[in-house]
Parts: structure tokens; sequence; C-alpha cells
């Protein structure tokens, strides 16, 4: 029986959907359905009463060496097994991401066919999305390349689209050869493809057998097989990660899927892919008008979430995350508030909030890179307030998570309990600290924080110094493998 292996490529970032969505804390991480992230989603929507089927493996995950504590974290959260964490040093694009979790999966003497998804994109339909699968299957443990087509209910301009060829004789209904890919079009091209009903739109969800696509990723773009091969055999685990060579990652070439396989192989080889088409209530949720298209909307097609008053108006997205939002007379405006940054634009403008990140880049603010709350594989901490010389943080450490054993040069520390209990080393002393207790960390103390207790330790943390930077950290001994 030819078993499926989930590939979730969890690499992306989102930058359409800030404020909620950041560099360090991308789109994938988010819950933009109730209590559920897109990465949670991508991984429940292969599962049947809190299981895989039984022709599925464990997943696999691709993701930043930078996010795998995150990844780690909403896994466990909603108790789903992840097979493997393959960390890429530097982002490489899809194919390269592809091309390594397909040797790791080799590794074993397998050769399963690897379901490949986009961590960040939302199915309402599961069913669907597993019944297309079922279809494919068949497909591509006869080595051929399966894509899946979104069946198009809108001339939508930010998706590349697949050209639809004839239907494979014998086949389902919802199976045609490719005849082309297309970038994404201008609204009047959009528009003829819709008309015509003979295009999908691109979802970049693939089904492949692992060894049929390092043949074809080796034909066409030796260069990557390469390289990637290079980055596997110098890797090494770390736990649940995988850490690929950061040396011959660096030197792999950066392309998609598309483009180093799948538009070259419809030119000179078409028998070996094929298009299954989806009708799924599929969405990558690639910006804010796109989310406000898949949401449940209230009576004045209203999309809220958080404390917000709404009074005449209609056709908004509206999120508050900290504080209440009062909206009077709006129509058709996404705004979105975080503790550290408010966006408003026209809905139809949800595309161009790409260029306040650019802008945000161009100014070197941090509020491109990270939220005011941070997540640490112990927990996070979040800025209370900052001025010249101090800066109050607040931090949450996990049960039975720790710091690492650090001291700084340039700041001393002030901590007080709030909440639970805190095991403290400080130079030679290791003590207990309860509620409404403190103590001081002087400036070049090596010290240590941990929560040996059953629930969250909540502390308030008051820094001061010449520099509060978080690069002023010297790790002598991390349970993460930080540096």
């Amino acid at each position: 029986m030819n078993q499926i292996l989930p590939l979730i490529l969890a690499g992306g970032g989102g930058t359409r959907l800030w404020p909620l969505s950041r560099e360090h804390y991308p789109k994938q991480f988010l819950s933009v359905e109730p209590d559920v992230t897109l990465l949670q989603g991508t991984v429940k929507r292969l599962m049947c009463d809190g299981a895989f089927p039984p022709d599925f493996l464990s997943p696999l995950v691709v993701c930043n060496e930078e996010h795998r504590f995150l990844v780690g974290e909403q896994a466990r959260q909603s108790g789903v097994s992840i097979q493997q964490i393959i960390l890429e040093p530097v982002g490489r694009n899809t194919a390269p991401a592809l091309t390594s979790a397909a040797m790791a999966a080799m590794q074993t003497g397998a050769d399963p066919l690897l379901l490949v998804m986009p961590a960040d994109h939302l199915v309402a339909d599961p069913d669907g999305f597993m019944a297309a699968v079922k279809v494919a299957k068949e497909f591509a443990a006869d080595g051929r390349i399966v894509t899946f087509g979104v069946t198009p209910t809108a001339p939508e301009t930010g998706y590349g689209y697949i050209q639809l060829g004839g239907l494979l004789s014998g086949a389902s209904p919802t199976v045609n050869e490719i005849l082309a890919f297309k970038e994404k079009p201008s609204r009047t091209v959009a528009e003829s493809y819709l008309a015509a009903g003979s295009y999908r739109w691109n979802a970049g969800i693939f089904l492949i057998q692992a060894s049929t696509w390092l043949a074809v990723i080796g034909h066409y773009q030796p260069a990557i097989l390469s390289a990637c091969r290079q980055a596997v055999d110098g890797a090494r685990n770390d736990g649940e990660f995988l850490r690929l060579d950061k040396t011959a990652f660096i030197a792999c070439p950066a392309e998609s899927i598309d483009y180093a396989v799948m538009e070259p192989i419809v030119a000179d080889q078409p028998e070996r892919s094929i298009v299954v088409s989806l009708d799924a209530g599929w969405s990558d949720v690639g910006s804010w008008s796109s989310l406000w298209e898949v949401s449940p909307k209230s009576d004045d097609a209203n999309v809220i979430r958080g404390d917000v008053c709404v009074l005449d108006s209609h056709d908004n997205l509206i999120f508050s995350e900290s504080r209440l939002v009062a909206a009077v007379g709006c129509e058709g405006l996404v705004i979105i508030e975080t503790p550290d940054a408010v966006l408003v634009a026209p809905k139809e403008r949800a595309q161009d909030v790409k260029k306040i990140v650019d802008w945000l880049a161009a100014q070197k603010r941090g509020e491109r890179l990270s939220h005011r709350k941070v997540y640490r594989p112990w927990g996070s901490y979040e800025g209370v307030d900052i001025g010249d010389r101090f800066q109050v943080k607040k931090i949450i450490v996990r049960p039975a998570a720790s710091l690492s054993l650090q001291m700084h040069h340039h700041r001393a520390e002030h901590w007080i309990v709030v909440k639970g209990t805190a095991r403290v080393t400080r130079g030679d002393e290791v003590f207990l600290l309860g509620e409404n207790q403190s103590t001081y960390i002087s400036l070049g103390q090596v010290h240590r924080l941990e929560n040996p207790g059953s629930i969250p330790l909540e502390m308030i943390e008051v820094q001061s110094g010449a520099y509060l930077g978080e690069d002023d950290i010297v790790r002598l001994e991390d349970r993460y493998n930080r540096t």
C-alpha cells in the first residue's frame, strides 16, 4: 500500500496580513479561524475523529530555523504528532524545501507519496479536500506529478492559473491534462479565464512520489538536487528537528516548484503531470480582503473580532487585539489594531499592505519583525514600557520550562513574581521565589530563570542600563541549543 506522507511547507512570510503577521510571527501561526491557527488547520483537515487515515503517516514540516519552536508548540497544543521538523537556515523557496524533505523521507528506505501543502491556506470543506487527494493517489503512485487546481469563483488577479487540457480517458471528470501555467493575470484576462471555465487557480498543492520528485528535479535543476543532497548529508539531528547544513543550503538556487519543474515538464513531458480539480472552499488568505471573503459575517456584512463597536457600518473587517475599536459610518474598510500598530485601508487596496512592510523595512522599524509580545521556546515576553536606560517586560514561563543560563554586559534586572513559582540561579545561589517576592540580578552576574511548578510562571522584569537590546545575552547553557 502506498502511504501518504503530508509535507507541510511553513516557511512563508505573509506580509499582506501585517500588522498581525510579522517576519518573526508569520501568518501560518495566526488564528484566522477561532482557536485554530492556519498551521494547525492544515494538519487537522487530514484527520478524522482525531486520527490520520490508515494510509497516512505523521507529517513532516519544513520551516525556517527561527520558527522551529512555534511549530513544535502549536503541534503540541493541538495534540498532533509531527514526525520531523526540517529546519532551513535560510529561505530558498519551495523547490529546495520539497527536495530536502523528499531526501529525508527516503533515508528510512521508504518511498512515500508526498502530499505537499503550504501551511498558511484555508480549506472550508476538509472532506472535499480528502476526496480530491483520494482521486489523485492512483496517478501519483503511477509516477505522475499531481497538482490541485481550485475551481475559480471570481476573476482573481492575485493567483496564478492552470489551463486545463483534455480529460484523461477513463479517469474521474475532475482529472485533466495540463495545457499551461499562467502568471497572475490582469482583471480583463482573469474575467476571460472565468468565463472560459477551463482554468483553475494554482493552489500550490501537490501529490508526488518522493523518488519521482528527486528524478525530475535532478533532470531539470541538477544544481538544486546537488545542493540539497549536501545539505541533507551534512544535516544533524537535534531532538525532533533536522538541521540542514547551512553552507550547502545557502548555496542552493532559490526556485519555486512551478518554475523549477512544473512549467518545463508540461512543455516537454506533458504526460508526466495532471491536474485534479479542487472544489473545497480553498483560500490562500493572501490579503485582508480575501480573509473577509471567507469569514462568517454579521447581518451588515462586517467581520469582527475582539472589542469592537460598529454603528451604521457595513462590509468592513475590523480586528482588535488590545483595546476598544469603534467605527461609525464606515464602509468597505480594513481596520486592524494591535498593541503597537493600527492599519486602516479600503478593502480594494488590501494588496498594497505589502508597501507598508517595505516602508517599515526601509525605515528599519521593529514593527515589521516582531509583535510587542515575543514567543520563545520557554514561553513569551511582552514589552510593557520603555524609556531612557530602562525597560519593563511581562515574562511568562511555561511549566517545567527554563531560560538559558546567561549573563549581560550592559544591563541589570529586577524580577518580581506575580503568579506561580520561580527557581532562580544567581551566581552560586539557587533559590525559590513565590508570588509578590522579588530579586535583583546585577550587571555581569550569571543567572537563570526556571519554572518548577505546574502552572505558568508570570513575572515582571525591570531592566536598567546603558544598552537594553536582546543581543546583549551571553548564553552559557541552553536546553534549546540556541547560540
